[in-house]
This record gives C-alpha cells, sequence and structure tokens, in this order.
C-alpha cells in the first residue's frame, strides 16, 4: 500500500515542533557550554593578555559551529525523545493513529525534519567549519596552548614520482631539517642522492639552503660522481608546513582541499594520513546519524509509559553519548589499522541502523 504523502496540519505541526526544539535546545546547550568555558580558560586568556575582540570573534563565534556540530546526534535524539514522549503522554499519538494515519505515515514529517538537520550538519561541515576552524586553532595555538607542534623524527616523503626527501628530525625554531637526504629513483634505479647536514628554509624566497653536502650522481655503468661544498640553494616540493600537519590541520581544510591534500599524502606516503581520512568520513557519517537517531527516538518514545517522559529522555541520553563515544572509539580501529577508514567512521551507524530497524518493528503499530 503506497503512503499518502499529501502534506497535513500534523506533518507542518511534527516538523515545527521538531525543528524549533532543536534549535532552542542546542542554544541552550551552547550558552551553558560556553559559560563553563569561560571559566575554565579564564586563567589563560589573562596570563595570555588575549584581547576582548579576538575571545569573542576569534574564539567563541568559531566554537560555536564547531560545537554545535559535534554534538549534533545528542541534540536530535534528545529533542525527538522529549516532545515525542511528551505527545505520547498527551494521548496524541493514540488521537493521530485512531484518525487512520498508519505508523510509516506518521514518520514522514520525522524524516523530513531529519533530512533538513542532516543537510544543516551537513553544509556545516564542509564549507562553514572548515573555515571557522581557522580562526579557532590559530587562537588556541597563540593564547591557549603551545604552539603546533612539528611532526617529529625520521620524516620521510615522496615529493613527487621518484623523488623521496627524507629528515632525521626538524626543529621548529629555525626552521632547520637535519640530515636531510634527497634521492632521485628512475626505472628502478638509484639517479642521485643529495646528502646535507642541516637543510634550513627560507621563508621568503620559499627555497632550502643546504649546508655541509654532498651530491652524487650515478651511472648506468655504475660509476658515479661526487660533488660537495658549503652551502647550495634549492627548490623543492616541500614546505616548513610540511612539517606541521596534523589532525587539527585537517580540520581546517575545506572539503577540495581535503581530497588534494588525501591526494598528496597518499603520494607522499604520509602516515598521518589516517588524521585525513578519518576527517573526511567524519563529515559525511556525522550527518546522516540524524535520520538513525531520529527513527530510534520515535521507536522507543512513541509508546506512553507509567513512569512518564523521564524514562524515555534518560534512555535517550544513554543511547545517544553511547553512539557519541561509539564513534570517538571507532578512530582507534583505523590507529591501529585494524579497519579502513571508511568502514571505522560508519560502523556506528551501521551498528545503531540495525537497532533501530528492529526497535522500528516493535515500535507501536
Amino acid at each position: 500500500m503506497e503512503l499518502d504523502l499529501r502534506p497535513r496540519k500534523i506533518d507542518v505541526y511534527i516538523v515545527r515542533k521538531f525543528i524549533s526544539t532543536f534549535f532552542v535546545a542546542l542554544l541552550l546547550i551552547i550558552g551553558i557550554v560556553i559559560i563553563f568555558d569561560i571559566s575554565e580558560r579564564i586563567d589563560d586568556f589573562v596570563e595570555k593578555e588575549a584581547p576582548l575582540r579576538s575571545i569573542i570573534f576569534d574564539y567563541y563565534l568559531n566554537f560555536i559551529p564547531y560545537f554545535m556540530n559535534m554534538f549534533s546526534p545528542l541534540f536530535v535524539f534528545i529533542t525527538v525523545i522529549f516532545f515525542t514522549s511528551k505527545m505520547a503522554a498527551d494521548t496524541e499519538i493514540i488521537a493521530i493513529l485512531s484518525c487512520g494515519i498508519s505508523f510509516h505515515r506518521m514518520m514522514v514529517p520525522y524524516i523530513f525534519s531529519a533530512a533538513v538537520i542532516a543537510m544543516f550538519s551537513l553544509g556545516l561541515n564542509l564549507f562553514v567549519i572548515p573555515e571557522a576552524n581557522k580562526g579557532r586553532v590559530e587562537f588556541e595555538n597563540r593564547y591557549l596552548k603551545d604552539k603546533t607542534k612539528s611532526v617529529g623524527r625520521n620524516v620521510h616523503y615522496q615529493l613527487s614520482p621518484g623523488e623521496f626527501a627524507f629528515a632525521e628530525s626538524f626543529s621548529s625554531w629555525n626552521n632547520t631539517a637535519y640530515r636531510f637526504t634527497l634521492e632521485k629513483i628512475e626505472d628502478n634505479r638509484l639517479v642521485s642522492k643529495i646528502s646535507a647536514e642541516t637543510a634550513v628554509y627560507d621563508t621568503t624566497k620559499g627555497t632550502w639552503r643546504l649546508k655541509k653536502y654532498f651530491i652524487r650522481e650515478y651511472n648506468e655503468d655504475l660509476t658515479d660522481k661526487i660533488r660537495s661544498g658549503r652551502q647550495i640553494d634549492t627548490t623543492l616540493a616541500l614546505s616548513v608546513k610540511d612539517f606541521y600537519w596534523n589532525e587539527k590541520t585537517v580540520a581546517t581544510l575545506n572539503y577540495r582541499e581535503l581530497d588534494d591534500f588525501i591526494a598528496m599524502q597518499k603520494m607522499r606516503g604520509d602516515a598521518n594520513v589516517k588524521f585525513s581520512l578519518i576527517e573526511k568520513n567524519n563529515r559525511f557519517a556525522l550527518p546522516f546519524s540524524a535520520f538513525i537517531l531520529t527513527i530510534m527516538g520515535v521507536s522507543l518514545s512513541s509508546k506512553k509509559r507509567r513512569g512518564g517522559i523521564g524514562w524515555n529522555i534518560g534512555i535517550g541520553i544513554a543511547l545517544a553519548f553511547t553512539y557519541i563515544l561509539f564513534m570517538k572509539f571507532s578512530e582507534m580501529f583505523v590507529h591501529t589499522d585494524t579497519l579502513s577508514p571508511a568502514l571505522a567512521l560508519w560502523l556506528p551507524n551501521i551498528v545503531f541502523a540495525v537497532i533501530t530497524a528492529v526497535l522500528y518493528r516493535m515500535a507501536p503499530k
């Protein structure tokens, strides 16, 4: 039997209750979180002499989209549990079903509202939050904690096909790579190798100055030619920023920049590509959770309970936090190379989708 999808007054009523309750709850919680965050960081603001304008516009204004998106599954679930339980307690659900509207048809405005929230979350993820994170991360590095640390020791990158760079260590104080090596390989044969005691990056020219260098060029007849000198300047497809990429850096990249960055990291053989893949998959998996948690919330709260809505809200909060913790825990499967980033980040949605399907079948019809 096909569903009658023509708009009805009950659809408008449910959509209005869903969307309004969601954003009101969001604003209230954000206000509370900001108050607690100020009380926790006030000493850092005073000690680092952070300007009030920067605190408001660079940090908290950019903090709001990040926080809204991070806890959107919690807000969606609590919102659905709260107003649906209230409708059930006021026997509104029974009245809707008694008018000939099936449980499946009643879910239509819920799904529509979930789609609006999912698109809102996806828009934040792809366009708003990366730009906001630039100001937030810059503020945190300047006023709240130490500057972003370098990637550490034994850095190995493929700069281009057949061109490999290696640095034993990198100092952020003087932009210097120590024990630097550049190798060129053609047809599985080492063509040349440049070794330098240090490689200093010139931020004005965008070049590297190799000091105490040796250049060895290999011929096909296995003979080689060696040149050396005190210093030489060279241009490489490598900048000082490449030594500072981390999980916070990828959060500042929009979708196209993130795709380009992932392609570059894969080409270079950068082990930190896992952070980029986690970020990319998380940007799509999190908005999709709005559909799963909405259906689960309605399935759990559409039946009138003797204990009132308090029991439903308690269950909702527990399940929502379980989902968020599952999302964070699933990232460990990527770091341990147990699962691919795509499967690991979508695993919570898969598991909760199965649970939701079971609850939906058990829900009152």
